[in-house]
């Protein structure tokens, strides 16, 4: 099992004892499960977590929902999530913790995942706007131009069109229409072939 650097980095923090006691650890880990699972929207309200820097708090709540996910699509058993924290510098028992979770919640996740369905998504439609930022939720000044782009797709293997929205800088939407570029005609050349 592997972790993208930004969910290591996380998890690097998870593992500090200093940044995460051991309350506010089991706070996260559940919130990270209750977030998957249950609520998204009741994700960090846990009152052991509220001495916690929102910005760290998030970053770690992400790194645990990756590692969470990850470990559920690959049907990981405990010596392949030992070995990836272990890596990430968490000592045993934090990562026993979090094995003990996940085998709490294995097989609600194996539900969740099968739920998703095996077919892609095919986009019918994009629609878009430009948001300009001029203070973020700390109240620092921002001033940044993004885009708020939605894909609007269907799915065969159910009824519901679910959209997909996401935020980006000038620079990631570039990068996305080039790499979509890239995309159709290396599939414009295999259909020539």
């Amino acid at each position: 099992m592997e972790l993208s650097p930004y969910a290591q980095g996380g998890w690097r923090l998870l593992g500090d004892p200093r940044r995460f006691p051991r309350r506010p650890f089991a706070a996260l880990l559940r919130a990270a499960f209750r977030s998957l699972l249950d609520d998204p929207q009741a994700a960090l309200d846990d009152p052991d977590l509220k001495d916690i820097d929102p910005t760290v708090l998030k970053h770690c709540h992400a790194a645990a929902a990756m590692c969470i996910l990850e470990a559920g699509k690959q049907k990981a058993d405990i010596s392949a999530i030992s070995t990836c924290l272990e890596d990430c510098k968490l000592d045993k028992e934090r990562i026993e913790q979090f094995c003990t979770e996940y085998q709490k919640n294995k097989d609600a996740l194996e539900i969740l995942l099968g739920s998703i369905g095996r077919s892609p998504l095919h986009i019918t439609d994009v629609s878009w706007r430009l948001e300009y930022q001029i203070k973020n939720n700390q109240l620092h000044k921002t001033y940044q131009p993004s885009y708020l782009v939605t894909l609007n797709v269907e799915n065969s293997d159910s009824e519901s069109h679910p959209d997909v929205s996401f935020s980006c800088t000038m620079e990631q939407l570039q990068d996305l229409v080039g790499k979509l570029k890239d995309a159709a005609k290396s599939l414009e050349r295999a259909t020539q072939m």
